[in-house]
């Protein structure tokens, strides 16, 4: 029996300067997609975004600001996420961080690449003993 879960990465093409790590998930059982940040120290969400996956969200505000993202001095909420799907892995009761993602999504778009739900950063990765492995281009995770 296995001990951890592989899901498939795949290396958005960042115009030849570079790439980005895309994993495809669920959030409350419809399908999404993350980028793999393994230097942002949580996982993060565009509130926008996520509205269109869960009903009636209630956001708490953080104090203080956050920095990142292509931008400092951030305003950011918490909020839950009941079911939140990597491949086979299932995390429930997720406190996310809801931070404005539109420069990314303006990005995205602008370079024809697809958009993304949220970003998984180093709070689950850690978590869940994450491994990537970019010659089979696989994402390991142990529950």
């Amino acid at each position: 029996m296995r001990r951890y879960i592989e899901v498939p990465i795949q290396l958005l093409d960042i115009e030849g300067e570079g790439f980005h790590i895309m994993v495809r998930g669920m959030i409350h059982g419809k399908e999404a997609s993350f980028l793999i940040d393994t230097g942002a120290s949580r996982s993060v969400f565009d509130p926008k975004t996520i509205t269109a996956f869960i009903e009636d969200i209630q956001f708490e505000k953080e104090e203080g600001l956050s920095a990142g993202v292509g931008s400092s001095d951030l305003e950011s909420a918490t909020f839950v996420i009941d079911r939140l799907g990597i491949g086979a892995l299932e995390i429930t009761d997720y406190e996310g961080v809801a931070l404005n993602l539109e420069n990314i999504h303006e990005m995205y778009g602008k370079l024809g690449l697809p958009h993304i739900d949220g970003i998984i950063g180093g709070d689950l990765l850690r978590r869940h003993k994450a491994v990537i492995n970019y010659r089979s281009r696989k994402l390991r995770l142990t529950p």
